[in-house]
């Protein structure tokens, strides 16, 4: 199944839009995870540039990323920020093409070193240390939704979108398409 990140730099016009922001951003959990494609979104403030800030979102397919970028929610949205919100906004978008899990149990040390598929990411950061049960923090999703997650269904129906490409192109500003390459 190939997935999709869509990785954003935005800079807001004032202090004042990025609150205003912050109330439209803070609804779109409840749409995003009504997406069957949707898997991950986290965004954050740059430490050494309190003025830029970072978005991240993993989508099982790029229809699904698509169907986002055609939602009547994500429409209005866009269209209220770039009427004076944003100042900038850079986005590039990438296909994964592996994903790997380094852990170091700190109760017993033991080394973890595994290949996992992104759709099931929530799954796998669950997972205890395997040698002592320990069990590893991870995040969940937050109302601010500055992190929402969830795996993907492993059987979707045959009218489920999930893993489904076509030729059309995400509409975004501008993108780039980088293939990421994992060591």
């Amino acid at each position: 199944m190939p997935i999709y990140l869509s990785m954003q730099r935005v800079r807001f016009s004032s202090p004042d839009a990025y609150e205003k922001f912050k109330v439209v951003f803070g609804d779109t959990r409840h749409h995003l995870m009504a997406l069957p494609g949707f898997l991950h979104l986290t965004w954050w403030e740059h430490p050494d540039d309190p003025g830029w800030f970072n978005e991240c979102s993993f989508w099982t397919s790029k229809e699904a990323l698509y169907d986002w970028h055609t939602d009547t929610y994500h429409k209005y949205a866009k269209a209220w920020a770039a009427n004076g919100a944003i100042m900038e906004d850079i986005i590039t978008n990438f296909e994964l093409v592996g994903t790997r899990l380094l852990r170091i149990c700190p109760c017993c040390n033991e080394l973890q070193d595994k290949q996992y598929e992104l759709s099931q990411e929530q799954a796998v950061l669950r997972e205890q240390c395997p040698k002592c049960g320990f069990h590893f923090p991870y995040l969940t999703e937050q109302p601010s939704s500055f992190a929402v997650f969830k795996d993907a269904d492993l059987n979707p129906s045959a009218d489920s979108p999930i893993g489904v490409a076509d030729d059309r192109e995400p509409l975004v500003a501008s993108g780039v398409g980088i293939q990421a390459d994992t060591p």
